[in-house]
């Protein structure tokens, strides 16, 4: 195939044998796909939590007394601020990040390398926005249940639930849906980075 001379070629893919530059054959290749898939897993750990606070948790709690459901979300809101849920919560993201970075940097001449870069991309958009929802919306509505105090001793309970309970369902609905369109973006673009191997 005759390439027009003044047309510059970007560099190889990243995915292609011996792509990146120093080193054994592969192994930028290697790099790029655990990257991928760390975050694809870790997205879909992230989904798959807030999809059983919308599915099970809540419901659950909806169906208790005024006590017994702020003080189940005020023990929930305390057990969750553990190393193993920040390393998901922030490394999700993150990962998603420079995954992102290293392919749009070793992407090849390829049009596929451009579909993946673009579906994880989204991926990242999703999952920022995810973030964006609890830290914005999910966090201050947690901080405000725990500000209200011991639910033996809060005067009007019933008031405290009706003011947590409504919007802390709305919003997490949207960020599970935001996280696990992010997961399926991204689950795609493995999908197309097969297919791009295979080829």
């Amino acid at each position: 195939m005759l390439v027009d001379p003044a047309t510059p070629a970007r560099p190889a893919s990243l995915w292609e044998p011996g792509a990146g530059g120093s080193g054994a054959p592969g192994t930028a290749g290697r790099t790029a796909t655990l990257l991928l898939v760390a975050t694809t897993v870790a997205t879909g750990l992230l989904a798959g939590f807030f999809y059983s606070y919308a599915c099970s948790v809540m419901p659950g709690l909806a169906r208790a007394d005024d006590r017994t459901l702020v003080d189940g979300m005020q023990q929930i809101n305390e057990a969750i601020l553990n190393p193993i849920f920040f390393l998901t919560f922030m490394g999700a993201p993150a990962l998603n990040l420079a995954t992102w970075l290293v392919l749009r940097r070793a992407r090849g001449r390829d049009v596929r390398d451009d579909e993946v870069v673009r579906w994880i991309l989204i991926g990242l958009g999703l999952s920022l926005l995810g973030f964006v929802v609890t830290m914005a919306l999910n966090v201050p509505l947690n901080d405000d249940l725990a500000a209200a105090g011991e639910p033996g001793k809060i005067a009007d309970i019933a008031a405290v639930r009706d003011d947590f309970l409504g919007p802390w369902v709305v919003w997490n609905i949207v960020r599970a849906l935001a996280i696990t369109g992010s997961f399926v973006a991204l689950v795609w673009s493995l999908v197309l980075r097969g297919a791009r191997n295979r080829a």
